[in-house]
């Protein structure tokens, strides 16, 4: 079986400075990709910045006969994310994989949470990918191929205490993510969700023992796959971490129809309502509502 490579694809990692973008970065690069590795350098919860994370990504792909470039600038506005695609057209021509990985985090219990403690995480990671993305977007269209990845999290996917801030951001990039999915379809360009568990510098005290077993190049292999012009998929998101991968989806159950529902009906009905053991996973939205009528008629 023939390797995934990565020859005349120009690829951009945010937040690639260190952990889970670093490890994306470097094996790119080793496969062929010209990388541009983006890193504002910051702490943790985004304050500061510095240009030594991103350069020496960059000086050790370089060390390893690859092309890469670093760019500073921050996700979280629109600005910064044209200036970090830009990096990628005028050293390469091109920008062909985009995987948004850059993130903060300002853990807070939501009653002590206040503007400071939010607007920024969801500026750096949902406006980030949002602004990230649209600045390559058009580009892709055009050329007629793409792959976006996108990063988000179990905490905002199934929750987590402290993270609201975090969480809100996280899901949305999945509601963004089936839309440019849908969106880019016709012109090959890809848009899929990785929800990775890794040691990094912002998981490291979160994940406690745990940490030893979840290496950011165990995570790797699933960007690189989602990456690379074999996808087949598009608008999916995969859990994965310290070697497992799996799907994770919104699926929608036949529930409880009567065209005079009451909220006594609710009541008495919620374990139908509830019930998981058949379902189906929606394509688009029109397709939820479709279920509408073959529930209703069912009955």
């Amino acid at each position: 079986m023939n390797g995934l490579r990565y020859e005349g694809k120009v690829a951009v990692v945010t937040g690639a400075g260190q952990g889970l973008g670093r490890s994306h970065a470097l094996f790119l690069a080793s496969r062929g990709a010209k990388v541009v590795v983006n890193d504002l350098g910051g702490t943790t919860d985004g304050s500061g910045a510095s240009q030594t994370p991103a350069q020496k990504v960059c000086d050790e792909i370089r060390a390893a006969g690859g092309q890469a470039v670093p760019n500073y600038d921050s996700v979280s506005t629109e600005a910064g994310a044209q200036a970090i695609i830009g990096t990628a057209i005028d050293a390469f021509g091109r920008v062909d994989i985009l995987v948004n990985n850059a993130g903060i985090l300002r853990d807070k219990a939501f009653k002590n949470a206040v503007e400071s403690d939010i607007r920024p995480v969801i500026d750096v990671h949902l406006w980030g990918t949002i602004w990230c993305t649209r600045a390559a977007w058009n580009r892709m269209l055009e050329q007629g191929y793409g792959r976006v990845v996108n990063t988000t999290s179990a905490a905002g996917l199934f929750g987590n205490f402290g993270q609201a801030n975090y969480g809100a951001a996280k899901m949305g990039i999945v509601g963004f993510s089936h839309v440019a999915a849908i969106e880019g379809a016709k012109a090959n360009v890809k848009v899929n969700v990785i929800a990775p568990a890794a040691r990094t510098r912002m998981t490291e005290e979160l994940l406690g023992p745990m940490a030893e077993k979840l290496n950011p190049e165990q995570v790797t292999p699933v960007v690189g796959y989602l990456a690379h012009e074999d996808c087949e998929v598009s608008g999916e998101v995969f859990s994965c971490g310290g070697g497992r991968v799996g799907r994770i989806f919104v699926g929608a159950v036949p529930g409880y129809f009567n065209p005079q529902l009451t909220a006594e009906d609710v009541r008495e009905h919620l374990a139908v309502i509830r019930d998981t053991s058949s379902f189906v996973v929606p394509r688009n939205a029109m397709e939820e509502i479709g279920l509408l009528m073959k529930f209703g008629s069912a009955r």
